[in-house]
């Protein structure tokens, strides 16, 4: 698995992710991506600024956004921010990562966060906040293998939270 940007030749495919991740009540392309947008190279723009912290939207941090591929194919994501806001710091934390439902239960959760955490420790960030829903089993495997420890549950929108404190330094 590679993690890389996402570029103007994956737009058919980032647009049927997202759509395929919307029926789960999620969404796969971030920065304010609209499923509308008829601009793709506009939001691929976003997603640099945020790389380098510029121009960022209302509410946004420094964020590395990236597409976890295999064998040619594009299987999830993941965003990492760079720092925290109080949003984040509450219900978001640092990675947020993907799995499109086509590829799950390949261990491609676990890979995505195996490698977001190698970045997140070359950008500085020694102790990684993550956060899943109370439900959500697989992440909460996923996450407690790689270490964390969970804080505490906090409730969002009707919806519980799980926040995990991993060491990554």
């Amino acid at each position: 698995m590679i993690l890389r940007l996402p570029t103007l030749a994956d737009e058919k495919v980032l647009r049927l992710a997202d759509s395929e991740l919307e029926l789960d009540g999620s969404n796969f392309l971030l920065d304010g991506f609209q499923e509308s947008e008829p601009d793709f190279q506009e939001y691929l723009d976003r997603v640099h600024s945020s790389l380098v912290g510029e121009n960022l939207l209302p509410g946004r941090v420094p964020s590395t956004f990236l597409v976890a591929v295999v064998d040619g194919e594009i299987v999830g994501r993941t965003s990492i921010r760079h720092e925290l806001n109080e949003w984040l710091t509450n219900f978001g934390g640092h990675i947020g990562y993907a799995v499109r439902p086509g590829f799950r239960r390949r261990g491609y959760a676990s890979e995505i966060l195996s490698q977001s955490l190698v970045i997140a420790s070359n950008l500085g960030i020694a102790n990684i906040l993550m956060t899943c829903n109370d439900d959500n089993v697989a992440s909460i495997r996923i996450i407690e293998k790689h270490g964390g420890v969970l804080e505490n549950k906090v409730e969002q929108d009707g919806v519980l939270l799980r926040r995990y404190w991993i060491n990554n330094s």
